[in-house]
């Protein structure tokens, strides 16, 4: 697909604390809003009406069936449904299939057009207090395009959770028994702190950190993180943080680099949790000097390495 061809690579964004989005819009019509998901989430746009849709019987609502598409076999989400909106059976035949990767699960949404590339900042991109009011809320993060029209930016590991929850990570499994991990004083004395602006991935670490009666705090962004960071008058107290690279306001490769830039912060330990899994975001995070990299469908494997990572620094 055009709009998605030429994009600058991600790393290189995350280190400007910028981010390219895909702006589409999920109905018909002037009015209906636009919506973007992280270039680097999406593979390519196709047109729905070229590609056979195979049914499954009992299937979650969302779930409309699914695609052959080179040889794989993609589920296909209805976009518009989720969002409480309709399309007619002649707009159907006009949609697009905008075909996802998130943490290695493809899926396809279903969408009535691609609109365009943009770059934003991070500190562009806001996330209202009214979009956060309860744990199932669908858009994170939103931002202004340059018509003045308001962009929104969906909580795709909600849509996730909500239609293929064995895509997302089991709060109930775990590596092996708590029990037998040794936990550090410093981690058990002191309080973990979070960067996440999804709320179904905040709900997942809270359990998981919850059941390991570890203290923690959930902060929806890295600014706020960072801000909370600053008010400490000892910041050696941190036992250890783990940090999203997507966020509204600052990145998680921006919250890395800045914490390793301080001298009181430099050798906290630092764990990036993150859907945005290629093998350059994992090199980029460790050049700025992450510790560790962690799939977030894997996050129930969190602890154990917050654990290996404290233990490498001698942190006990």
């Amino acid at each position: 697909m055009s709009l998605i061809d030429h994009v600058d690579a991600s790393t290189q964004l995350a280190k400007n604390n910028e981010v390219q989005l895909l702006v589409f819009k999920a109905s018909s019509g002037t009015e209906t809003p636009y919506y973007a998901i992280n270039v680097f989430k999406t593979r390519e746009v196709v047109e729905a009406k070229n590609h056979f849709l195979t049914q499954i019987p009992s299937a979650h609502p969302l779930l409309e069936g699914t695609i052959v598409l080179r040889g794989v076999q993609i589920p296909i989400l209805n976009l518009p449904l989720w969002l409480g909106q309709t399309i007619s059976h002649e707009e159907m035949g006009h949609s697009r299939l905008l075909i996802c990767d998130f943490n290695g699960v493809i899926i396809g949404l279903r969408i009535m057009e691609a609109h365009r590339v943009v770059k934003k900042n991070w500190s562009d991109m806001h996330a209202p207090d009214s979009y956060n009011v309860n744990e199932h809320s669908k858009i994170v993060n939103d931002t202004r395009l340059e018509d003045g029209s308001i962009c929104m930016v969906l909580d795709f590991e909600q849509l996730l959770a909500d239609v293929i929850p064995s895509a997302m990570v089991n709060v109930n499994e775990s590596p092996g028994n708590i029990k037998d991990l040794v936990i550090p004083k410093k981690l058990l004395e002191g309080e973990l702190l979070i960067a996440e602006d999804s709320k179904v991935a905040q709900k997942h670490l809270h359990q998981l950190l919850i059941n390991a009666n570890i203290k923690h705090r959930i902060f929806n962004n890295g600014r706020l993180l960072m801000d909370h960071i600053a008010s400490l008058e000892d910041k050696s107290v941190i036992p250890a943080i783990i940090t999203d690279i997507e966020m509204p306001e600052m990145s998680g490769f921006t919250v890395t680099k800045l914490l390793r830039e301080n001298a009181d912060t430099r050798n906290i330990p630092i764990l990036v949790n993150s859907s945005m899994t290629g093998e350059n975001n994992k090199r980029e995070a460790e050049a700025l000097g992450a510790d560790d990299f962690i799939n977030k469908t894997k996050s129930h494997n969190v602890l154990p390495l917050v654990i290996k990572v404290m233990q490498e620094k001698g942190i006990h």
